[in-house]
């Protein structure tokens, strides 16, 4: 199993069991090491690396393990490691683009307690909560959410109420959410900066709500995916900047690279709608049918106007199946 490096988590910032009114040490013990092996070959290799290590959290007795899935996605070997130290092999289950779940199933016996699903609707801004990750109080902190606002990510992402926590976890991937209850309100995905008003900034994580995995956490277990129509995806990253739409980079050998579309370009609308955000952009590329329509883009390129027509793919069809063990 490959070693990887635990940031350091400051002391002062380690929940204190006395001060809530669940069972803090089981909580805790729910939450796993996560360590994933990807291929040289696979399609997000180049952008997330072939060595990935995080967190998952037990929510089924018999191991079954939820975490973020840019952890686990395209993984040919996952390791993980509970609360006693055991170490053991697992394999990816299921994998949802859309929300950014992954679930692995523990292929090795383990004594880590399942944690209960919670609701993050439940949840409220100023309301503490803890942040773990895996190592017991070591590992978490004493958190607060910040916020609950819509997230829109450059690689074709978006969340309609994502969860803003302070302070900044500094090894957030897959950690639990715990909410005020002792339940799982959600699962870490980022580290982000967040500037709510003039003058007021602070660093802290983007954690994905629970809720939205119980609507397709039947169909991970039994499919791998859900089952509803796919996004048309064009394999685009995009980014906002003076009120603009910008290209900044593209997948390798993507529908977007393949239909000409290039860094620089300023995306002002898809299919004649007007957009200047990427919530905007993402909903009017979806809008126009299920992965595989055409994506017209109308963009700006050193001063002219021109149309980029892109034929959209199944994003899943693009990455390497995760291996069975």
């Amino acid at each position: 199993m490959p070693e990887f490096d635990t940031p350091h988590i400051d002391p002062r910032l380690r929940p204190d069991p006395k001060a809530f009114a669940y069972d803090l040490g089981e909580a805790l013990n729910s939450v796993v090491s996560l360590h994933a092996k990807v291929p040289d070959n696979a399609f997000t290799a180049g952008t997330l690396g072939t060595e990935r290590a995080g967190h998952g959290v037990v929510i089924g007795d018999g191991g079954l393990i939820l975490t973020i899935g840019y952890l686990v996605v395209e993984a040919e070997a996952i390791w993980l490691v509970d609360h006693t130290g055991a170490a053991f092999p697992g394999h990816v289950t299921g994998y949802d683009h859309e929300t950014g779940f992954g679930l692995v199933q523990a292929l090795g016996k383990t004594t880590a307690p399942a944690i209960e699903l919670g609701a993050a609707a439940d949840t409220k801004p100023g309301d503490t909560v803890v942040l773990a990750g895996h190592g017991g109080r070591v590992g978490a902190i004493t958190a607060e959410i910040e916020e609950k606002l819509e997230f829109a990510g450059y690689w074709e992402y978006l969340l309609e109420e994502a969860i803003f926590t302070t302070p900044a976890h500094p090894f957030w991937g897959g950690a639990a959410l715990i909410g005020p209850t002792g339940r799982l309100a959600g699962i870490g995905s980022l580290f982000v900066q967040q500037n709510p008003e003039e003058g007021s900034t602070y660093d802290g994580n983007m954690v994905v709500p629970i809720d939205l995995l119980t609507p397709i956490l039947g169909d991970l277990c039994r499919f791998g995916r859900p089952q509803r129509p796919a996004r048309p995806w064009i394999g685009a990253l995009t980014a906002e900047a003076d009120g603009r739409v910008v290209v900044v980079g593209l997948w390798n050998n993507g529908p977007a690279e393949d239909a000409g579309l290039q860094p620089g370009d300023i995306v002002i609308g898809v299919a004649g709608r007007h957009v200047t955000t990427l919530p905007e952009l993402f909903r009017a590329m979806w809008g126009l049918g299920q992965a595989g329509v055409a994506v017209p883009l109308d963009v700006m390129r050193t001063g002219r106007l021109t149309e980029v027509i892109i034929e959209s793919g199944d994003r899943a069809d693009f990455y390497v199946s995760p291996q069975m063990h």
